[in-house]
C-alpha cells in the first residue's frame, strides 16, 4: 500500500496499537519487520499510520506477538480494512484536520459522552448557537468558512439523531445554560432543544448547578467516545496548541472515573430536565 501523506487520527490510533502490541511482546520494530518481510523503514510507516497493513499482515504480526485479546485484534482488523470513505472526506482540505478525525472517532464511536462547562456540547447545538459561537471565536473568518463550520456540526448530529443513534451522556454545567450565547432567543431555542434531545432514550442530560457542593471541576470540556473494545476508546480534550486524542491506558481510566464523579454530583436526569425548563422560562 503506498504511504499516506497525513494519515487520520484512526490510521495513527490502529499504528500505535499494534506499537503498544510490539512492545508488550518485547520485540525491536526490527524483528516485527523481519516477520512480515518488510524493511525497518516500512514498519515504522505502519505503526505511525503512515501505511496500511493488511488482515493477514495484521493477524500474523498479533499471532508473533502472542496477543491474548481475539476480540482487540478482531477490532484493530476492522480498522484496518475498513476503506470506506466517510460524508466528512467532504471538508478535507476545507477544515482542519481535527474536525474530519473527530467525525470520523464519532463514526465508529460505541456510545459517547461529553462534559462541558461553557459552552453546550456540539452535538445538541442548534444553527443559531453554533453559528454565533464560530462566528465569535473566529471574528475574522470569512461567512463561507463559517457556514462550513455550521454544516459540519449539524452533520454531526446524526450519531445522536440518525436511524441508529448511539447512546449519549452528556454533563453541562449550569455556567454553560447561562451564557448568551447567540443573544436571548437563541438561546431559548437552544435550551428547548436540549429538552427536546433528553426525550429520546438513549439521550442522558445531566446538570451541574452552580450550588452543588465540593465540586472543583475537571479542567476543561471532555468528549470521551466508546470503542468497539474498551482498550480503543478515546477521549478528546482542547489544548491551547488544538484538539489532542488521549488514548493511553491510564489516561482513560482516568477519564472514565472522571466522568462517574462528574456524573455524581450533578442533578439526575429528571431534576436536569426540571432545571433547563426553569431556566428556559427566565430568558
Amino acid at each position: 500500500m503506498p504511504p499516506r501523506r497525513q494519515p487520520t487520527a484512526r490510521q495513527e490510533r490502529l499504528g500505535a496499537e499494534l506499537r503498544k502490541l510490539r512492545d508488550a511482546a518485547g520485540l525491536k520494530a526490527t524483528e516485527a519487520a523481519s516477520l512480515l518481510g518488510v524493511n525497518s523503514v516500512q514498519m515504522s510507516q505502519i505503526e505511525s499510520g503512515i501505511a496500511g497493513v493488511s488482515e493477514e499482515r495484521l493477524r500474523r504480526l498479533a499471532a508473533h506477538y502472542a496477543c491474548p485479546d481475539q476480540e482487540l485484534v478482531s477490532a484493530l482488523v476492522a480498522m484496518a480494512t475498513d476503506r470506506a470513505r466517510g460524508w466528512w472526506e467532504e471538508y478535507r482540505g476545507l477544515l482542519p484536520h481535527s474536525f474530519l478525525d473527530l467525525s470520523e472517532l464519532e463514526h465508529y464511536a460505541e456510545f459517547r459522552w461529553d462534559v462541558d462547562f461553557l459552552h453546550v456540547p456540539g452535538l445538541l447545538q442548534t444553527e443559531d448557537y453554533a453559528r454565533a459561537l464560530f462566528s465569535y471565536v473566529k471574528h475574522q473568518s470569512s461567512e463561507i468558512e463559517v457556514e462550513r463550520r455550521v454544516e459540519h456540526r449539524m452533520r454531526r448530529r446524526g450519531i445522536i439523531e440518525g436511524s441508529a443513534p448511539i447512546p449519549y451522556e452528556v454533563v453541562i454545567h449550569e455556567a454553560a445554560l447561562r451564557i448568551r450565547v447567540g443573544g436571548r432567543a437563541a438561546m431559548r431555542a437552544q435550551l428547548m432543544r436540549i429538552l427536546d434531545l433528553a426525550d429520546a432514550d438513549h439521550v442522558t442530560v445531566r446538570v451541574i448547578p452552580f450550588d452543588v457542593e465540593d465540586f472543583a471541576g475537571a479542567g476543561s470540556a471532555m468528549v470521551y467516545a466508546g470503542g468497539s473494545v474498551p482498550k480503543l476508546d478515546t477521549v478528546v480534550r482542547d489544548a491551547p496548541n488544538g484538539t489532542v486524542f488521549v488514548n493511553a491506558e491510564a489516561q482513560l481510566d482516568h477519564y472514565r472515573a472522571l466522568f462517574r464523579r462528574l456524573e455524581a454530583v450533578a442533578l439526575g436526569p429528571e431534576r436536569a430536565i426540571d432545571f433547563i425548563h426553569k431556566l428556559a422560562k427566565e430568558l
